[in-house]
């Protein structure tokens, strides 16, 4: 995907599924794509208190295939259900209700073959890994800007504008806004009905606000983007009160949130950022809002939970993948033998200088932990922390980036992604991954010999390439390479080994 090149055009798309839905109220939205959306929308009663007063659900059949799928209640009358058909064909629904006139309604339509760039949501393949619907592997490169959709229109366009010539394939952000250090920002729009800033109405929503949400996750999806929405978190210091807001409440928004965003093929949850910190809820809520995912989203996204300290249990079975907060990625291997899950490391520290210790980070360490988690068999996020002048930090309000590591992981990205997609770690001396007898990554990040040992097969030739993760260059050795051998290197840092097959016989 050229995200610069797409990127005027996304504008467009995300107006025509904006402009497809009003259009269809009441009615149906005609027909999906695989993977894509399909809404129906329908007239319902307003009396009382509609978030609360009216079931509402549908069943999609096809065959013997039955997916029920929640509805929410979308303002002006208006009842909506969303579907992601993930295979191709006729589908056919029916609604339920306890009220008439929402009850009994039926349909149909057409999932039709995947767009380009549509390769459904991402899944958990091989244990420690991660693929797209259609088979296509996903590496994540993923990046953090907690409160982006919560800052003034102008400065989220910037957002999408920087994230479109970015290498980032998924950004952890948060549906509460944030109130704590570089983030004392009053949104333009509020999650629930009431009198900012503490007197709401916990029963009531409002759509507006999600509407905007789903908004900017059609906009990442649009550019690829994978987004990792953050449910809870706790920088909220009795300013709202989004984190107190008692069981029912909280259970009622998950359920609210998930009727609404589980149809788009973007979005991955993560029940909380740092867990642990949110003094306001036990072990056991969390327990049941993982559950309450399990259950009630009908396409099983991805879904985890970050801690700062203390690692909630990875073997739940809700928890598709562990996200971590861990400075030391050095750590992988144990991880994932211990959880035997994927692995994140969502927050590594940040490149940046501020004060605090999670966020000064040079960009060259911030490069190096993402090739030696990947060639360890993990993943290593992205976050920036320059102080500015307004507090726009990109790792909480996005803007621009202004930081050295994003050329570099463009650089990264373009090294993994054309690596074999059945690739693993290797394990031995090295810290290597590739397929025995046919590719090596090898990742060298401290040089201080200009000649690397290698053990490769005795039988077979390979060709040998210097990679410069830093200077961002490619530097292909004379001859061939086997048996127990030796690379020649210059003595700098964050260098990498690359080494394939030969094709000539």
């Amino acid at each position: 995907l050229n995200r610069q090149k797409f990127f005027a055009g996304s504008l467009l798309a995300v107006v025509f599924a904006t402009i497809l839905m009003v259009g269809a109220s009441p009615g149906l939205a005609g027909d999906a794509e695989q993977w894509g959306v399909f809404e129906a929308a329908f007239n319902g009663p307003t009396n009382g208190n509609p978030f609360v007063d009216v079931d509402f659900s549908a069943t999609f059949c096809q065959g013997k295939k039955q997916i029920n799928v929640s509805r929410f209640y979308d303002g002006d009358c208006i009842y909506r259900v969303r579907f992601m058909p993930e295979t191709k064909g006729e589908w056919t629904f029916r609604t339920h209700s306890n009220r008439p006139e929402l009850d009994g309604n039926t349909g149909s339509f057409n999932a039709l073959p995947p767009s380009a760039g549509n390769h459904g949501p991402v899944r958990v393949r091989d244990l420690y890994h991660f693929v797209c619907a259609d088979g296509t592997p996903y590496r994540e490169i993923g990046t953090t800007c907690y409160a982006w959709i919560h800052q003034p229109e102008p400065l989220q366009e910037q957002t999408l504008k920087t994230l479109a010539a970015s290498p980032f394939n998924k950004i952890r952000m948060c549906v509460f806004p944030k109130w704590m250090a570089y983030n004392r920002t009053e949104p333009e729009l509020y999650p629930f009905e009431g009198t900012p800033l503490t007197n709401w109405n916990f029963t009531k929503f409002n759509p507006v606000f999600f509407q905007h949400l789903e908004k900017r996750i059609l906009d990442l999806q649009q550019l690829g983007i994978q987004a990792d929405v953050i449910l809870f978190h706790p920088y909220d210091e009795g300013h709202w009160g989004f984190d107190r807001m008692g069981a029912t409440n909280d259970d009622r928004y998950l359920r609210y949130v998930i009727a609404r965003l589980s149809a788009y093929r973007n979005v991955w949850w993560s029940l909380a950022n740092e867990w642990d910190f949110v003094k306001t809820k036990t072990s056991n809520d969390w327990e049941r809002f993982g559950k309450i995912i399990q259950t009630s989203d009908p396409y099983g996204h991805l879904c985890s939970i970050h801690q700062q300290k203390r690692i909630f249990d990875p073997s739940r079975p809700w928890i598709t993948h562990v996200s971590l907060q861990d400075d030391n990625p050095e750590d992988a291997p144990q991880y994932l033998a211990r959880f035997k899950k994927p692995l994140i490391f969502d927050e590594c520290r940040y490149e940046g200088n501020i004060p605090e210790g999670w966020g000064d980070i040079t960009a060259e360490q911030l490069v190096g932990d993402s090739w030696k988690t990947f060639v360890e068999g993990a993943y290593c996020g992205h976050g920036e922390t320059y102080l500015d002048s307004q507090d726009i930090l990109w790792w909480s309000k996005g803007g621009v980036l202004h930081g050295q590591s994003p050329a570099r992981l463009e650089f990264f990205k373009s090294i993994v992604d054309a690596a074999p997609a059945d690739g693993r770690p290797l394990g031995g001396r090295n810290i290597c991954w590739g397929i025995q007898g046919e590719y090596y990554l090898i990742y060298l990040w401290n040089r201080q010999h200009g000649i690397q040992p290698v053990t490769l097969p005795d039988n077979i030739k390979f060709k040998a390439e210097i990679i410069d993760t830093w200077n961002m260059t490619k530097t292909p050795l004379p001859g061939t390479f086997s048996g127990h051998t030796e690379i020649p290197l210059p003595t700098r840092p964050w260098l990498a080994i690359r080494l394939a097959r030969d094709s000539v016989r």
